[in-house]
């Protein structure tokens, strides 16, 4: 399962098969009042999604973070600026029509989740996963109501029924721009219990953000940075930030 917001490898082929920029057509992005709650507008008319439906949502603080991107923009359209207008566009266009399949595709990363594994050593960074992701498992076990199987190396452990059933339970609380946004986080970070925690308040994204990259972390603290995979975790933040934005003005 994949949706645009959650393409976090889109810039890999640059150029190919790809259409030349939009020029931009508008001078001003505001917020206008709108059914579904607030709306952008580009000189006054309602901006569309890519299938011609009203980019609306319900919160006024998501509805404005949308205009300041569009009003950023200069001669011509820059999507790869605009994570926020993709990930809305795909939860309009795309999330809302399959909800269930995208849940299953955020359980399905759940039953191999990032935080179940932990390093047989060094002590060093088993101290580091110990002290990141052991509130994750206490945040499965007091929010969720379930218990997370948690391995050591990387054989894999499967989760028992249970524990993914309080998961797919948990996602149903959520619509369709939440959903794609925990969906974004997920697929991020490689962990489902990650995503759920940034939705939960538990933490934040930028807290989130650091607990997926510990491994990584770990190995450029012992040998070096990694300029590369730095600056592909920059690319990647930009769409973390924007469902961190949607899930923490969610709530509330």
């Amino acid at each position: 399962m994949s949706h645009t917001a959650g393409n976090r490898d889109g810039g890999k082929a640059a150029g190919a098969g790809r259409t030349p920029p939009r020029k931009r057509f508008y001078r001003e992005a505001g917020v206008a009042p709108h059914e579904a709650g607030f709306a952008v507008v580009l000189d006054g008319r309602t901006a569309r999604t890519p299938a011609g439906k009203p980019l609306a949502v319900r919160s006024e603080a998501i509805a404005s973070a949308l205009a300041a991107e569009w009003s950023a923009q200069g001669e011509r359209l820059d999507p790869a600026a605009m994570p926020l207008t993709r990930l809305v566009n795909s939860a309009i266009d795309g999330v809302a029509m399959q909800m269930a399949a995208v849940r299953s595709d955020i359980v399905r990363y759940a039953e191999s989740d990032l935080v179940c594994y932990r390093a047989e050593g060094p002590e060093g960074l088993v101290a580091l996963q110990n002290a990141h992701w052991s509130l994750l498992v206490d945040f499965v076990r007091t929010a969720l109501g379930a218990r997370l199987t948690l391995a050591g190396g990387i054989m894999h452990v499967g989760q028992d029924g249970e524990t993914v059933a309080a998961i797919d339970a948990a996602l149903e609380n959520y619509d369709a721009l939440a959903l794609a946004a925990i969906h974004t986080v997920t697929t991020l970070t490689g962990s489902a219990v990650i995503a759920l925690a940034v939705a939960d308040g538990t933490l934040t994204p930028e807290a989130a953000w650091t607990a997926a990259h510990i491994d990584e972390d770990w190995q450029m603290s012992q040998w070096g940075p990694d300029d590369l995979a730095l600056e592909r975790r920059q690319l990647r933040w930009r769409e973390m930030a924007a469902a961190g934005l949607v899930l923490t003005s969610d709530r509330g």
